[in-house]
């Protein structure tokens, strides 16, 4: 069957943060010259904010630029950051740094404390008032390019395959959406940004992406122990002084508190599960008393891209762009991202429309990375460059230099730090290390990731093919269990990966792919690099409420 094919001036792959501002700016540009550029948006999800997933406390200044009457507006920034807390935990204890002690970066006067998936369900409805084509539900599954390797748009992915890749009675062959513009924002780890990269050699004479993951439940709390608009932050306790990770906890309106915990990918211990880790964290004295008494009320977990400015790839190549989170475009010292999504959005925009304007098409669109270098993001990750280094060589080293970098002399240092290895290089063989006895869950504060990915509302349809690809499907048991007993049962928050024996006793790897909330993290981690993530049908995934 052919694909139908559906022309735009853009196309906007990713309802993000940055998709979305990209496709509002592009559409507020045309309205002002008195122009038409006709702008569609895919969205992989069921809906537009399905699959955020964010702490979130979001600095306005960039939503300010984009939507300058948001308030009025009625944009879902309700809650005022009241009060920020940065904790040292220690096993039993631990202590408070006083206010006047914390860098610019942990200070959050001014910001808000949101729901980013509810956001993004906002600017999509301003997005499409503006005249842009939303379609959720439809995967970006296939990079197209012209005959001189060009950029001319996307595939959706097909509906209706079985298990065996064979097409089914419900079979609806995927779309060609092509633009003179292709605009990438898939969020971090994206599937077709993984391949541009290495089709065009974005990454070239940058360092390696690093990489945490990042765990996020919403509670429903005791009125007794809400405090509208607090922010806390953690760091030690319960991960040791090397592996690098922390924790946050944002009190939003209604009784409503998100608490997460964010784990680096570049830790060395296999027998780490970064999930259990979490689900000890709320166990702490100075954190259980939140939840006692309240009631859990959704979960999810996705990686987060933390190399910063040193980790950025080339942003252009002909006939597209990467914005927001498929770059890396988060402050990790800030545990910010969503501002900065939204002026890379609005930047790639602003280049579009300019082109567009004086009837370009298929090029590389410069004037974008040369706007955001001279740009206050551009400022803000530069101030920040070496945050993630310092804290990868340790808690206590890691707090100190940072505290000297951001503290005392506001960032604006002479020297800038390397990372040097990716995060599938850092794992060790398990023999250099004991098995972790994480407790049991109790229920009640902490969980089981089965449970928990059941309140993630995550649904396949399960006749299709497995979206957890293998390059080589002997790797898992003759390396990755063999040297490193099998750490993709550990690292996967929802319970995808499980060894199992078979009817002679050998061990084979069993993926439930109907439990994959989409965090990328084996593709991220796996020490062989041979999990591939893959869009999965259309829709399909979880269906975060109020993330």
């Amino acid at each position: 069957m052919t694909r139908e094919v559906m022309e735009y001036d853009v196309l906007v792959v990713g309802g993000g943060p940055a998709g979305l501002a990209a496709a509002i700016r592009l559409r507020q540009l045309a309205k002002a010259a008195g122009s038409e550029i006709s702008v569609c948006l895919i969205e992989k999800g069921s809906e537009i904010g399905a699959h955020i997933l964010s702490g979130a406390v979001m600095d306005p200044v960039a939503i300010d630029e984009l939507w300058p009457t948001w308030k009025a507006d009625g944009a879902p920034l309700n809650q005022p950051v009241s009060e920020d807390r940065f904790l040292f935990l220690t096993e039993g204890g631990g202590f408070q740094v006083p206010n006047f002690a914390l860098p610019a970066n942990f200070q959050n006067h001014g910001n808000y404390v949101i729901s980013l998936g509810n956001v993004c369900r906002w600017l999509g409805t301003k997005a499409e008032e503006l005249g842009v084509e939303i379609y959720p539900g439809f995967a970006g599954a296939e990079v197209l390019y012209d005959e001189s390797g060009r950029v001319r748009g996307v595939a959706t992915g097909d509906m209706g395959i079985g298990r065996d890749g064979n097409p089914t009675g419900n079979h609806q062959p995927g779309m060609e959406l092509v633009a003179k513009y292709t605009m990438f924002a898939e969020g971090c780890r994206g599937h077709l940004g993984r391949q541009l990269m290495d089709k065009y050699d974005l990454r070239r004479d940058v360092d390696p992406q690093v990489y945490g993951i990042g765990f996020k439940e919403l509670w429903e709390v005791d009125p007794a122990v809400h405090v509208p608009g607090l922010v806390i932050h953690t760091a030690g306790w319960p991960l040791d002084r090397d592996t690098y990770g922390g924790s946050y906890l944002y009190h939003l309106d209604n009784n409503l508190v998100s608490v997460g915990f964010v784990v680096g990918l570049g830790y060395e211990n296999p027998y780490l599960s970064p999930f259990d880790e979490f689900q000890r964290y709320k166990q702490h004295p100075k954190i259980r008393a939140f939840f006692e008494g309240g009631k859990r009320v959704a979960y999810g977990a996705r990686a987060i891209a933390a190399g910063g400015l040193r980790s950025l790839p080339k942003l252009t190549f002909p006939g597209g762009v990467l914005i927001g989170d498929d770059a890396g475009f988060l402050n990790a010292a800030r545990i910010k991202g969503s501002h900065a999504a939204i002026k890379t959005g609005m930047l790639a925009a602003e280049a579009a429309a300019a082109a567009l304007a004086a009837g370009r098409s298929h090029d590389e669109l410069t004037a974008y990375p040369e706007s955001f270098r001279t740009s206050w993001l551009y400022s803000e990750l530069h101030r920040a460059r070496n945050f993630k280094q310092w804290m990868s060589k340790g808690l206590y080293t890691g707090t100190l230099m940072v505290g000297i970098e951001q503290k005392l002399l506001g960032g604006n240092v002479p020297w800038t730090l390397k990372h040097h290895h990716a995060d599938h290089e850092c794992l060790k063989p398990a023999a250099q290390f004991a098995p972790i006895d994480y407790p049991k869950p109790d229920g009640k504060i902490s969980f089981d990731k089965l449970s928990s990915v059941f309140i993630s509302n995550t649904n396949h349809e399960e006749n299709q093919p497995i979206h957890l690809t293998l390059k080589d499907a002997s790797i898992p048991v003759s390396v990755n269990l063999a040297q490193y007993a099998g750490p993709e049962s550990r690292y996967c928050p929802a319970g995808v990966y499980e060894y199992v024996k078979n009817d002679d006793g050998t061990d084979r790897l069993q993926i439930n792919a109907q439990n994959c909330v989409h965090c990328k993290t084996c593709d991220i981690k796996d020490p062989r690099q041979n999990i591939v993530w893959v869009v999965p049908e259309g829709g399909g995934g979880p269906n975060y409420p109020g993330m």
